[in-house]
């Protein structure tokens, strides 16, 4: 048995190479490893379940700042870290479109890090505060890799099925946040 990995990436829209057909993928690596005479593996991770996720934030308020203009959402990077991580780029679109002229955003969540950035000099139709915004395909790491870091409660998980919608995880609570907190079995230290 051989496994090769991952590596099978979805189009993120960002102008990059689309990743490689799933039959073509296979066939390459039987044309190479078949006279192996072993069972291949691959783990098709993003393929599967990349574009089967949307991070859905609201505008908080749109700043002018003397050289940038800054969508802040409320969505941060403990939701979503994969741009913070490693600028990786998540297609951002408004849930209901406005017409004008696009602009240019920074757009960046709510906590007080430098880090807190999903785009850089995005173009953006126009959005003002209270407007819905889709951050798309946030299904491969993005509920795996998010924190409840500054105690922000995560983002509950919703599940749609054609006309379906469920809850599959609720967002948790403070009191769920604080009570993960258990000081009550504190034993004393050896040393005093």
């Amino acid at each position: 048995m051989l496994d090769i990995g991952g590596g099978l990436g979805i189009d993120y829209a960002d102008g990059k190479p689309l990743p490689p057909v799933i039959n073509d993928y296979a066939k390459l690596a039987n044309d190479i490893l078949g006279p192996l005479g072993c069972r291949i593996l691959v783990e098709p991770g993003r393929s599967l379940v990349g574009n089967t996720g949307i991070l859905i934030s609201r505008v908080i308020y749109i700043k002018q700042g003397e050289r940038d203009r800054f969508l802040i959402i409320d969505a941060g990077m403990n939701d979503l870290l994969r741009p913070s991580l490693y600028d990786a780029y998540h297609e951002i679109v408004p849930c209901v479109i406005r017409a004008g002229e696009a602009d240019a955003y920074q757009v960046v969540g709510p906590i007080c890090e430098t880090g807190d950035t999903f785009a850089r000099n995005r173009m953006l139709p126009p959005l003002q505060s209270g407007d819905l915004v889709a951050i798309k395909n946030a299904g491969a790491y993005g509920a795996v890799m998010a924190s409840s870091y500054n105690t922000r409660p995560l983002v509950p998980e919703v599940l749609v099925e054609g006309e379906k919608i469920t809850i599959i995880r609720p967002r948790p609570t403070y009191d769920d946040l604080i009570g993960l907190d258990t000081p009550d079995g504190l034993a004393p230290r050896d040393d005093q």
